[in-house]
């Protein structure tokens, strides 16, 4: 995350307040991907059909976390540290207590 926010800030068109406002804008750009895959991989568009697959939506999902981490280290310099304790907060406030693992807990791709 560090190197990718480096290499950004090293060649961006603009910088200031601007700079920062069209990296939260890049986001948009992101999720916006993210409902064209889904809607290619489901076939939704009948001009296009079926064009693609689930590996790009997931490829896309993958787009949008690292984008958003990247714009929460514009913020803040201790993004990992923000982005921890704000999961702890959430996975506490969702669960009912503490976070701690749950045993035997894993995901399950439910598209196959």
């Amino acid at each position: 995350m560090d190197r990718l926010h480096a290499w950004l800030d090293a060649d961006r068109a603009h910088g200031g307040r601007e700079g920062l406002l069209l990296r939260f804008l890049k986001l948009s750009e992101e999720v916006g991907e993210v409902a064209q895959a889904v809607i290619g991989a489901t076939g939704q568009n009948p001009r296009k059909g079926v064009s693609h697959t689930w590996d790009d939506v997931r490829s896309e999902l993958c787009d949008v976390v690292i984008t958003a981490m990247v714009a929460l280290r514009s913020l803040a310099p201790d993004a990992r540290e923000v982005f921890t304790a704000r999961l702890a907060s959430v996975a506490d406030r969702s669960l009912g207590g503490p976070s701690t693992p749950v045993q035997g807990a894993e995901f399950r791709r439910t598209d196959r």
